[in-house]
């Protein structure tokens, strides 16, 4: 993207907010696109100033910081959804992804983590804090994601591959790494994205995660409670 990104901050601590509305202020590459005390306010100025990213708290009033993510997701496919939060627990971050994120990050972010954040998740990247980008493997390893997401069995080297894009690597380093060349990656990331709808790499991310593809189903399911 050329243009500043806009940025929804969706937070209910009025200190906080402010700071983070100053963060955008002064950064060269980002503008304010507006802001939200509560989930329910979060999904409304969503809708109406169409922001590229949402800065997404958890914990809020009324509607939480999840299912706010999930109706904006729902409605608004193009917006990327970065939760910020205090909550660095398994079932949180899951629960986020399931309902849409594109990032999650907690509080002790630097500025300069943020705005970075901002710009991955606006170029259609899955973003984790540092603390939580190392535990991917263990997300990764830990549970019958492709079974209970891919609306089509992929095989095992389409598996594997999708484990390599989640873990950040790219598509020369999955040649590199798999002994194939980058133009037969790519071949078969066209083959995983036509199975399972996933279009972006932050999607094959989710997916690998147990998240499940994009799509009204995901959006419609029940609540549950580093950079590629």
């Amino acid at each position: 993207m050329t243009r500043p990104i806009r940025v929804l901050i969706a937070d209910d601590h009025p200190v906080y907010r402010a700071g983070l509305a100053g963060l955008l202020t002064a950064a060269p590459d980002a503008e304010l696109a507006g802001t939200a005390a509560t989930g329910t306010e979060a999904v409304e100025v969503a809708r109406q100033a169409q922001p590229d990213v949402v800065l997404m708290d958890l914990h809020m009033p009324g509607l939480n910081g999840i299912e706010a993510t999930r109706r904006i997701v729902a409605g608004h496919p193009d917006i990327a959804v970065v939760v910020l939060t205090m909550f660095d627990d398994d079932d949180s971050v899951l629960a986020a992804l399931r309902a849409g994120a594109r990032g999650y990050l907690l509080k002790g972010a630097s500025h300069e983590q943020i705005r970075r954040a901002l710009r991955a998740a606006a170029d259609g990247e899955a973003i984790f804090g540092a603390g939580l980008a190392a535990r991917v493997p263990a997300y990764l390893a830990s549970g019958p994601a492709y079974r209970a997401s891919a609306p089509t069995a992929l095989s095992a080297r389409e598996r594997e591959l999708v484990t390599l894009v989640a873990r950040g690597r790219t598509d020369a380093q999955i040649a590199a790494q798999l002994y194939i060349s980058i133009r037969t990656v790519r071949s078969h990331l066209d083959r995983i994205r036509d199975k399972t709808g996933c279009r972006r790499r932050a999607d094959l991310t989710r997916l690998a995660l147990g998240a499940g593809p994009p799509g009204p189903d995901l959006a419609a399911a029940p609540e549950a409670g580093a950079s590629p």
